[in-house]
């Protein structure tokens, strides 16, 4: 996700000091040319013009030294301001005129001091330029005691408002892009658990089924080795096909993560036709109602469901046939893993009735259901078998956060 933009403040900073710059010069010059037209042949005239040029020496530092934000002031900025100030006051002393240079040096000591020291340099200033003023009136005008103490505190209050209204904007739009950070670091970290989550879950359904299976017919061909050789072949023949599905399947999460079974739009109902549950479970398949396209990943949690409850079967029910039904009824399709074993009391700890449940079968099962928006159900009934169904909308609606394996 891109950062937030920051609001453009350093350009119209950049205009205003300009601003102010070019006015100072214009004031400047105008000051130098007020007092050469009234006062011609004056003994002070060449201290004027040599103070007029430090003043202007002195401030074309400004740019360099005067800009930086507040936090940034270093005691060369707060000399330089000291010799302009000094500068200019003496100007002001020798010639009235130079006083309304001053408006510049306002918005120059609000962006030098801090708040405070500021307002006081301002008031200081303020005072200069009415004095000066009144020294140059032939008679007493009121507008010339407070219209410069008015616009003087109107332009310090408009400024402290605005530098304030920036800082708060700045430190939001912080806020905001140290969120938006964390959000992010936040989601890849949840990425990287879902994915680990949807590996062992792969892992489980796939490798870890067909190791057990290849354990369960090497050791029944190891038992029956000596008294009936053609059963034991059977089983390590069966065994080695198992090996090369595995490898298969292996090979498969590599590539893309893509069930075996359903590579070359195999369709689902084919795929869970070939599934066995061992040499001692005959499965059955059934498929009720029309066939409808599902989404890759509803075939797939639909398949790995199948293949995970056909492993509970044979390494925890004892069933000799177990039953798989796939089932399309409009808005969803279900599909129920039926079996004749021993069964479970579901009223008790799943943990002490259901071997299952202490590793990654049920809990995956669950997750994968609960990623597409579906319901996983298991009823059970001790010696009556175990019906398992999960039931998946058509259009399905993945979860934020997978459940985790519990």
């Amino acid at each position: 996700m891109p950062p937030p933009r920051r609001p453009a403040t350093g350009t119209a900073t950049a205009t205003l000091t300009t601003v102010m710059h070019t006015a100072f010069f214009l004031l400047l010059g105008s000051s130098v040319a007020r007092f050469l037209l009234r006062h011609p042949g004056e003994p002070r005239t060449p201290w004027i013009i040599a103070l007029s040029i430090t003043l202007a020496l002195l401030y074309v530092l400004g740019p360099t030294t005067a800009t930086a934000p507040a936090p940034a002031r270093t005691p060369r900025h707060f000399t330089w301001l000291t010799l302009v100030v000094g500068t200019w006051v003496v100007l002001v002393v020798l010639a009235p005129s130079f006083a309304w240079c001053a408006v510049p040096l306002f918005y120059t000591a609000l962006r030098t001091l801090p708040p405070r020291a500021a307002v006081l340099l301002v008031a200081l200033l303020t005072a200069f330029v009415v004095a000066a003023q009144l020294k140059l009136s032939p008679e007493f005008d009121p507008n010339l005691l407070l219209a410069p103490p008015a616009v003087a505190a109107l332009a310090t209050a408009v400024f402290i408002h605005m530098e304030r209204q920036t800082q708060a904007q700045r430190t939001l739009v912080d806020d905001l892009i140290r969120t938006r950070r964390e959000l992010a670091a936040t989601e890849r970290r949840e990425g990287t658990l879902a994915e680990r989550q949807r590996l062992s879950m792969e892992i489980h359904d796939t490798l870890a089924q067909n190791l057990s299976s290849q354990q369960m017919l090497l050791q029944a061909a190891e038992r029956t080795w000596d008294t009936d050789p053609g059963t034991a072949r059977a089983h390590v023949r069966t065994a080695t096909g198992i090996a090369a599905r595995g490898l298969a399947e292996a090979r498969r999460l590599v590539h893309d993560l893509a069930p075996v079974e359903l590579a070359d739009g195999v369709p689902l109902a084919e795929a869970l036709r070939g599934l066995d549950a061992g040499p001692e479970v005959t499965v059955r398949f059934h498929l009720e109602g029309a066939p409808v396209p599902l989404p890759d990943r509803t075939q797939s949690a639909l398949l790995r469901i199948a293949q995970g409850a056909l492993a509970n079967v044979r390494e925890h029910s004892g069933a000799r046939t177990a039953a798989l039904t796939l089932s399309f009824l409009g808005d969803q399709v279900v599909l129920d893993v039926a079996d004749d074993g021993r069964g479970f009391a579901t009223d008790r700890a799943p943990a002490e009735d259901h071997p299952a449940d202490r590793g990654h079968g049920l809990p995956a099962m669950r997750a994968r259901v609960r990623q597409l928006g579906g319901t996983l159900t298991v009823e059970s009934t001790p010696a009556e078998g175990t019906v398992l169904s999960a039931a998946l909308p058509l259009a399905p609606t993945a979860t934020t956060a997978p459940e985790p394996p519990r």
